[in-house]
């Protein structure tokens, strides 16, 4: 794996936003994300990491369990409104896009074309240029950004969030409200209401399709943990009941029953065995 500065940084931001490495959801793979209902809530877009969370590392393939979900996404979220950001096929590890395009294929959605690592901010601002390009464009907060590295994916999704400054209120009612769910900057003379931050419903997949950096994930895992024990999370994403998006991963197939002549073949098998 190619060394990525933009994740080795990451460390020192959490000094200041420990949160950083919280996600608004933690599921097995995406067959645990209930799209149709994320589209319902008013989630309009969706950005997916490649590697062990849609394919096998270092293959273009969607996972064959993932085939049911993957088709419910793309028909939930419309064509263009799916974006594979992905630290491999897309960058300049991929001279002429020939992953990239490889991808599209198989997976039926584009790839973004970044030059800097996941989680830059050079990555997210191709992200947005991308959503606020289509037809219909999409902001932050109607996305949601799936993912298994935390180091990755959730911080490039925790890093699009932003507080927005409101209007100050008027009405002794609103002003109540305001004081309730958000906190006042007072500006010279001027008072502004800021509001709770909005951005990207971050999800962190937490299955692993091929072993692959385990100690790094390991020390991810470990540090969020941690974080999460002493840092209250930032409910103020609008993410309040997330758990509404999650649906139990459907049951493993049962094994196709064992034909009749197979069995006869085992037994004969068996018995010439012992006979021997």
């Amino acid at each position: 794996m190619p060394f990525n500065l933009p994740g080795t940084l990451v460390p020192l931001h959490l000094i200041f936003s420990p949160r950083l490495v919280l996600p608004s959801l933690v599921v097995q793979d995406i067959r645990q994300l209930d799209f149709i209902q994320l589209r319902k809530a008013g989630y309009r877009g969706a950005v997916f990491d490649k590697d062990n969370c849609l394919t096998i590392p270092h293959k273009d393939q969607l996972v064959p369990e993932l085939q049911e979900a993957w088709k419910e996404c793309r028909e939930a979220f419309g064509e263009g409104n799916v974006l594979i950001v992905s630290n491999s096929a897309g960058t300049k590890l991929d001279p002429g896009g020939i992953q990239a395009e490889s991808v599209t294929y198989h997976l039926s959605v584009p790839v973004l074309r970044h030059k800097v690592f996941k989680p830059s901010y050079s990555c997210i601002s191709a992200i947005r240029n991308y959503f606020a390009s289509l037809p219909k464009p999409v902001k932050d907060n109607e996305l949601i950004v799936v993912g298994d590295r935390i180091f990755t994916d959730v911080v490039l999704a925790n890093r699009m969030s932003r507080r927005r400054a409101l209007p100050p209120s008027n009405s002794v009612e609103e002003k109540k409200k305001s004081h309730e769910s958000s906190s006042s900057l007072e500006d010279g003379n001027s008072q502004k209401t800021i509001a709770p931050r909005t951005g990207p419903l971050s999800v962190c997949t937490s299955g692993v399709w091929k072993r692959e950096g385990m100690v790094m994930r390991y020390m991810e895992k470990s540090l969020m943990q941690g974080i999460q024990r002493y840092v209250v999370p930032d409910n103020g994403l609008g993410h309040t009941n997330a758990s509404q998006f999650v649906r139990e991963l459907p049951p493993p197939p049962s094994p196709e029953p064992e034909s009749r002549m197979r069995r006869c073949f085992g037994k004969l098998w068996s018995l010439l065995s012992r006979s021997r």
